[in-house]
């Protein structure tokens, strides 16, 4: 069969070769044809495709269905440029360029149910470079989702539906079809490795041998700017590291960042370095229908162990000829020339927020086509079900994530000993019990299991090869902190399980966009587990001494920031992790050996906890102070006040915890009638102002020298506390 070269170019680059070749709609059901029959050549042919690449008949576009994509990536162009005008804010660079990308992904290639937007084996598209938000706000309302065409007028407007950036469903948002915030570059396709890893584990845990239910993709479309990021080249190495197959990543390569055209700051091959990565890479013609359909399908049909990487080039503001395939073409410069460009790309003159029948009657197609899965799907999700009633219960609670409430889950965990003991120890005795309580709980670490100890015993390890499989619950992210976090994020988007990280706590910088992303998010099936709290981690010196670490967590909203003072308030901490809804919560906690509260019960200690706060050494006689402290500084505060029949010790392990609680309960806890407070933490004093007069912290970095010695030096023990509180009017 001679294949005959036409208009545009479709390039697939893959390992060990780069084959150049052209095809036409008509070339693409002629290679499809040739390769039917074995599912793909069994050489290398004069094209050189490789055998491991098949393009079946469906991937070519036949005429009525490539129409209809181009009118509808037109149609999709038109709702981005009217709605960016109309807000006169807004990037439109991404949106006229990646239309056709949209069109095949909405219109073709991606499973989905927009009248179950939730449905748990729908495939999940991320927009990584999330500026180019109307990209995917036109797409949703075309593809048949609950976002209306007044949604889109009100583009980037107070409480709308179509925020600036993408916003996954909260308490401020609920817009259908949004998989996840993003914004910050690099993050989402970082998300999409999370999601992609959650969607293995999930095959892994609850597909059968005679059912299967889950299967979908991921798919993710990222810019230059994603890619400039480290935080996605971290993510990219453990996809492939885990051979996440089900994972496609989109490149809209149009050679434009923001300040400059891409080439004044990059000179990669990013294609080389996805191939030493270990991705299968495709280059291709973004506005080429054709070949975007045939890669994609080929994309998804290979499942050869390796994520999936297609460079897409295009034209960014594509189809306005003022400011396309130029820097300019990024924002929102080109709003002063929409009514033209629309017109030059044949909508009609004048009429804003155009969207034809024909578009609409497509799309009704497309969502029967989707329905008819979502119904064989449902029927052997039925037949699962029967089968397997304790692994469907156990499937349910995952979705909704059902947990105990955090007062019968203290109390079905064991009083922990009266010893000494570092909290990351007592948080490893805990973490087994919470493994066995939550079932769709699971755990990783930045390589530093050994020392967080956050490591679920039995629990088996995730990934690929050596002692690996994908239903494992510890997760070994290798040190990469930055992608840590969006993984973790990713499988929390992905709406089944949750999920701990553990690394020190110094180096949770490394991670705090993804922990702010969590936060806003409200992202409650993520928690931090966060050790070498303090200057107590000694030796190591002033570069693994957090001092500043604890209070720059305390500052981000909605993160609850738990800093427990002995074992009992550990479980506490870890309890409220995974039964919090609100959103995510990081754990800090020692590396040193502190004393427990022995003279308190054991209980009362895990209860006062679970309010942030509370009285843990009450005063003898007339109140007259109160010495706040938390974590291992709480021992010190108890030691100091023993003889001090005035004082009352006032554990504050959460202060946002303690914030939500009712004023009465603040107030029986902290009254107003007593001003002598002073507190006690080892990092810096500037938050304890809202509580006491005085405060003794360490307001500068450490040094290097054992733990005790480096304590004494900046005075965290009881003999100073003592002192201060003597110095006090």
């Amino acid at each position: 069969i001679v294949v005959r070269p036409t208009i545009q170019s479709l390039r697939l680059k893959q390992t060990h070769q780069l084959a150049t070749m052209k095809f036409s709609s008509f070339a693409l059901a002629a290679c499809a044809i040739a390769a039917s029959s074995v599912n793909g050549f069994s050489a290398p042919t004069r094209f050189g495709v490789r055998q491991h690449l098949a393009l079946h008949m469906s991937t070519a576009v036949d005429a009525d269905t490539k129409t209809a994509l181009a009118t509808a990536a037109n149609e999709a162009r038109g709702l981005a440029m009217d709605s960016i005008a109309a807000a006169h804010s807004g990037h439109m660079g991404l949106p006229l360029g990646a239309a056709e990308i949209g069109a095949v992904l909405y219109g073709s290639q991606m499973t989905y149910n927009p009248k179950d937007p939730t449905w748990i084996n729908r495939d999940r598209f991320i927009l990584s470079a999330g500026h180019g938000s109307m990209f995917l706000y036109s797409w949703l309302n075309l593809a048949g989702f609950d976002l209306p065409i007044d949604e889109l007028k009100r583009f980037r407007q107070h409480h709308s539906m179509t925020p600036g950036h993408p916003e996954f469903p909260s308490s401020e948002h609920n817009t259908p079809g949004i998989e996840c915030t993003t914004g910050p570059l690099g993050q989402g396709v970082s998300n999409a490795v999370g999601m992609a890893a959650s969607e293995k584990m999930a095959a892994a845990v609850y597909n059968t041998d005679e059912h299967k239910i889950f299967d979908h993709h991921i798919f993710a479309l990222a810019g230059d700017g994603c890619f400039q990021e480290g935080v996605s080249a971290e993510a990219a190495c453990f996809a492939a590291h885990e051979k996440l197959d089900n994972l496609i990543v989109l490149y809209d390569a149009n050679e434009v960042t923001l300040d400059k055209m891409a080439e004044y700051t990059q000179s990669e091959d990013i294609l080389k370095r996805y191939e030493a990565y270990g991705w299968e890479v495709f280059e291709i013609d973004g506005h080429d229908l054709d070949a975007v359909e045939a890669t994609i399908a080929a994309a998804k049909a290979n499942n050869n162990g390796k994520p999936k990487f297609i460079k897409c080039n295009t034209i960014i503001g594509k189809g306005m000829e003022e400011t396309e395939g130029t820097n300019a073409a990024h924002g929102e410069a080109g709003v002063p020339y929409v009514d033209k460009a629309k017109k030059n790309i044949g909508l009609p003159d004048g009429e804003k927020w155009y969207v034809s029948e024909g578009t609409r009657d497509f799309f009704a197609e497309v969502q029967k086509k989707n329905k008819a899965t979502y119904d064989e799907w449902q029927a052997t999700f039925a037949a699962w079900k029967k089968a397997n009633p304790e692994l469907a219960k156990q499937l349910e609670d995952a979705v909704a994530d059902n947990v105990m409430p955090a007062d019968e889950m203290i109390a079905k965990i064991p009083k922990l000993g009266e010893d000494p003991e570092a909290t990351r120890v007592s948080g490893f005795k805990i973490i087994q019990h919470i493994a066995e309580l939550v079932p769709h709980y699971i755990s990783g670490s930045a390589d530093l299991h050994g020392s967080t100890r956050n490591y679920i015993n039995d629990g088996g390890n995730f990934g690929s090869g050596f002692d690996k499989t994908y239903a494992g619950k510890n997760l070994y992210f290798g040190i990469r902190e930055h992608a840590m976090g969006s993984i973790m994020n990713g499988f929390a988007f992905h709406g089944l399980f949750k999920i701990s990280g553990s690394t020190f706590l110094v180096f949770v910088d490394y991670l705090r966009a993804t922990t702010r992303v969590a936060a806003l998010s409200e992202l409650n099936r993520v928690s931090y587990i966060l050790t070498h709290d303090s200057i107590g981690v000694g030796e190591d010196g002033p570069t693994h001494q957090p001092v500043e670490t604890v209070s720059g967590l305390r500052v981000i909203p909605n993160l609850d920031v738990f800093r427990p003072g002995d074992a009992e308030e550990t479980v506490a901490a870890m309890v409220h992790s995974v039964t919090r809804k609100e959103g995510p919560t990081a754990l800090i906690f020692s590396r040193q050996n502190i004393a427990q509260n022995k003279d308190m019960d054991y209980m009362a200690r895990r209860q006062g906890a679970l309010k942030g706060a509370y009285v843990a050494k009450k005063e003898e006689g007339d109140l007259d102070l109160i010495v706040l402290a938390t974590g291992s500084e709480l021992e010190h505060a108890l030691v100091a006040t023993k003889d001090m029949k005035g004082a009352r010790v006032v554990s504050m392990p959460c202060m946002e915890l303690f914030e939500r609680q009712s004023d009465s309960y603040k107030e029986e806890v902290l009254p107003s009638s007593c001003t002598k407070r002073i507190a006690m933490e080892a990092g810096v004093s500037g938050l304890w102002y809202k509580y006491a007069s005085k405060v003794v912290g360490v307001d500068r970095f450490g040094m290097s020298a054992p733990g005790n010695i480096v304590m004494k030096e900046f005075g965290m023990t009881a003999d100073n506390l003592k002192k201060q509180i003597e110095s006090m009017a």
